[in-house]
């Protein structure tokens, strides 16, 4: 199939480049009006050499060369054991937002140095690793050759490519600032996990911690104190373990005798409250209960309105307005209720009402936020989200080092209550077996 160059418009005045393979060059100029493109210009992709056309399926050496690879020198060659095991590692990566990161720093650098999105994704892609990554890469490239748009196909694969994101592409491309947009997205994403890390320091080990002394409290039960009483009981004392441990005792057999109703009893009230949360009112309630919940509802909520503050600054310096952007910039947002807000929003826009009003009045937004969005409605709105965003991003890191003070404090106040019954659960019987008090009782029997 011969291959066309061609040159259009879009729909958005932005000129295109590109080359792709057709039937035709007529049917070739359909397919990009069918896409919504003016043609400009199309013409057949020739090798030239020397001023003379090239012959038919001769190839030049300059140009069998660029298109030499090392698969060519012996195709039987058999894989190695290694070779296979890495092959099937790389087939089976996960995608991560490291993933993400670094092809969005790779794309910003390469269009800052004026590479078209072609060149740029084909030097991506040699560059990948990730097999499953490249793949999904590859298909953005073959939509682009075809005349799309490189955020139509992050579009389809949503569970890659998170929302605020794509949206990020789409107004870069439709607005001819790719490279800016990529640049926010850039900082977008290291912010995003850059908080992440920050939490997963903060919880996994205050997590671990709390389990190991559960695991060690359950196993002296379980190892330790039936040793102590098979002593006790082989030399007859007349010494008893500690009431505490014979209460726990009882209470790990029977649970260990029956342990299928507490499973089945936690079951059902795991599926109970999922199914619960399915229906409307449950989703809005816990997604509300998420913003109130101690510790993590304020950070919760920063986040999730800091993703919409930055979609809406980007839809707004690309000329929306405030009513559309809204509208659009919703989809960043998976809480029910932050979008119940921003529809009570939209609908105080078209009634002729303040759109910040329905913030305020939900009482979840600070003060700050809310003044410093009615100072913007009177100067300039785009220059004063992005302060806000800037607030917002400090704001954030404040209530992170407040977790990180406030959280170990109290997983160590609930590990010490655990570690004190502990002690006197199956310390206790094993210290007074050490002492060897009980020798005295069975020697007097």
């Amino acid at each position: 199939m011969p291959s066309y160059v061609y040159k259009a418009m879009t729909k958005y005045g932005v000129v295109v480049k590109n080359k792709v393979e057709a039937d035709s060059k007529e049917s070739l100029i359909q397919r990009l009006k069918r896409n919504e493109m003016t043609p400009i210009s199309v013409e057949k992709d020739i090798f030239i050499k020397n001023g003379k056309k090239a012959k038919k399926n001769i190839n030049a050496i300059d140009e069998y060369m660029k298109n030499f690879t090392t698969t060519n020198i012996d195709k039987s060659k058999v894989m190695s054991n290694s070779e296979k095991v890495k092959k099937y590692l790389t087939t089976n990566q996960k995608i991560t937002s490291r993933d993400i990161v670094v092809f969005t720093q790779d794309l910003y650098l390469l269009k800052k140095a004026n590479f078209n999105n072609i060149h740029a994704l084909k030097t991506i892609i040699d560059g990948t690793d990730n097999l499953m990554f490249k793949e999904i890469l590859e298909d953005i490239l073959a939509g682009i050759e075809a005349g799309d748009y490189m955020y139509t196909t992050m579009e389809y694969y949503s569970n890659i490519f998170p929302y605020i994101y794509t949206n990020m592409i789409k107004v870069g491309e439709l607005s001819g600032s790719l490279t800016n947009s990529l640049e926010q997205a850039v900082k977008y994403l290291d912010d995003t996990d850059r908080i992440k890390k920050r939490l997963r320091n903060i919880l996994i080990p205050n997590i671990i911690q709390f389990i190991l002394i559960i695991i060690m409290l359950v196993v002296g039960t379980l190892v330790a104190i039936p040793a102590i009483q098979s002593v006790y009981e082989e030399l007859g004392t007349k010494d008893t373990l500690p009431p505490v441990t014979l209460w726990f005792q009882k209470v790990m057999n029977v649970a260990i005798a029956y342990w299928y109703i507490p499973v089945i009893l936690i079951i059902g009230v795991i599926v109970g409250i999922i199914m619960y949360i399915r229906t409307p009112r449950g989703r809005y309630n816990f997604d509300y209960f998420k913003y109130k919940v101690p510790v993590f509802g304020q950070l919760i909520f920063a986040l999730d309105f800091s993703r919409l503050m930055r979609a809406m600054h980007l839809n707004l310096q690309n000329g929306m307005r405030i009513q559309d952007s809204l509208d659009v910039s919703k989809n960043v947002v998976k809480n029910y209720v932050l979008r119940g807000i921003i529809e009570n929003s939209i609908n105080n826009i078209l009634i002729g009402s303040s759109w910040i009003e329905p913030f305020e009045s939900s009482g979840l937004c600070k003060p700050m936020i809310t003044e410093m969005l009615k100072i913007g409605m009177d100067t300039d709105l785009p220059e004063m989200i992005e302060k806000l965003n800037e607030y917002l991003q400090i704001d954030i890191d404040d209530m992170l080092d407040k977790i990180m003070k406030t959280l170990p404090q109290i997983v160590y106040t609930i590990v010490g209550v655990v570690l004190i019954f502990f002690v006197i659960v199956v310390l206790v019987p094993c210290i007074q077996v050490y002492m060897g008090n009980f020798l005295f009782s069975a020697y007097l029997d």
